[in-house]
């Protein structure tokens, strides 16, 4: 960085931002040990590297996301704070990638409760259908007091 303000020293930034959330550590930190205090030097190592990546994800959040998602994230963290500013996306494409992420992850739910509305149904059906073969069974008046249909009446 040369200290001039422009659009890709802002992703930089983000990106910066973006690692700062996928590990839970500060950008700058004195405390961690030499050569760890910067989180750009101490992560770009790991975000190479497909299989060593998800040592940079925060443990805390573990099962609260995707995996594939975390890694597409990292994997743009790590565009973003490309040290060659014409290799760095642009933040209309960052916004882009990170909206696509959102909506597969909308798309994803949304299977997922239509897979649960479908399987309570096909489970409602079938109970309807014993509910119905073991009404045929008995004999017209229920073993079972059934309340009116209006308590008010």
């Amino acid at each position: 960085m040369e200290g001039h303000l422009t659009a890709k020293s802002d992703v930089y930034s983000f990106g910066v931002v973006l690692l700062e959330i996928l590990s839970g550590k500060k950008a700058i930190d004195k405390n961690r040990p030499m050569g760890e205090h910067s989180l750009v030097d101490w992560a770009k190592p790991y975000l190479t590297n497909k299989r060593r990546v998800f040592r940079v994800l925060d443990a805390r959040l573990e099962g609260q996301y995707s995996l594939s998602h975390a890694l597409k994230v990292a994997i743009l963290s790590l565009q973003c704070i490309s040290m060659d500013p014409k290799s760095r996306p642009t933040m209309d494409e960052v916004v882009t990638a990170l909206e696509q992420l959102q909506q597969s992850k909308d798309v994803a739910k949304n299977d997922k409760k239509v897979r649960q509305v479908n399987q309570h149904s096909r489970s409602s059906f079938a109970l309807k259908k014993s509910c119905k073969s073991s009404t045929e069974e008995t004999p017209a008046k229920s073993k079972y007091p059934r309340p009116s249909l209006s308590l008010l009446s």
